[in-house]
């Protein structure tokens, strides 16, 4: 058990974890609503807890809004349908299996029958996810002009933002886009296509992810600033 909790007030008690760091002058906040609910707060090495709990205090409406909008989890389980990748797929179980198959149907419909014991069964759906997630990112990724192409690709499971690019050449992608529409996807791959060209969010930056993007960038970005909490309802 934390020492230290945050009361919510639909009455939740949230777990609080206070870290002691040296080399940091601020107080810095981080609420985690996956895998388990709780708040990260790292301090200064001379900065007593009682003001980073204060510190808590003051953000209290903030942190209720994101436990309150964060999605509740939903198990998935064999004979389950999900959407992903711009598929709708059936989820079935076979342990007799050691690998997953993977199969579309003539109508669109696809069918993921999951190999291996069922305790492990959503992880082996989430890899299976992970790893179709990067080829169709580097698919969108090379549709763009070479030059935008980068150094490395690398699929994170972050909850603050949806991709990033590093100076170094690294991009990298929240995997949970698998579960956007394939518009959203390829928006938030364009969005940081165009970072190679403008490392800041000016509006010549935005004008090269018009342009890059084609029609419906808009729209693409709109759906997600609605529905991108929804994208992390599994696992």
């Amino acid at each position: 058990m934390a020492e230290y909790e945050f009361v919510l007030t639909s009455g939740e008690k949230i777990p609080v974890v206070i870290t002691t760091r040296r080399g940091v002058r601020n107080i810095t906040l981080r609420p985690k609503t996956r895998p388990i609910r709780e708040i990260h707060i790292s301090k200064p090495w001379l900065t007593p807890t009682s003001a980073a709990l204060k510190f808590l205090e003051q953000k209290k409406n903030w942190c209720e809004r994101i436990f309150a909008n964060a999605p509740q989890k939903e198990q998935l389980r064999p004979g389950d349908e999900i959407e992903f990748l711009g598929y709708d797929v059936r989820l079935l179980h076979d342990s007799t299996r050691r690998t997953n198959t993977f199969n579309v149907n003539a109508d669109g419909k696809a069918v993921l029958v999951v190999g291996g014991g069922v305790d492990m069964f959503e992880r082996r759906v989430r890899d299976f996810i992970k790893s179709q997630f990067l080829i169709v990112v580097k698919q969108m990724i090379h549709s763009a002009p070479r030059e935008f192409w980068p150094k490395r690709i690398a699929v994170r499971d972050t909850t603050s933002r949806w991709g990033s690019c590093s100076t170094s050449g690294t991009m990298s992608f929240s995997w949970r886009l698998a579960f956007a529409p394939l518009d959203v996807m390829r928006y938030v791959v364009m969005h940081e296509l165009a970072h190679k060209k403008h490392m800041d969010h000016s509006p010549a930056f935005w004008q090269q992810v018009s342009e890059l993007y084609g029609f419906g960038v808009e729209r693409a970005k709109r759906w997600l600033n609605v529905h991108g909490a929804e994208l992390h309802k599994y696992f």
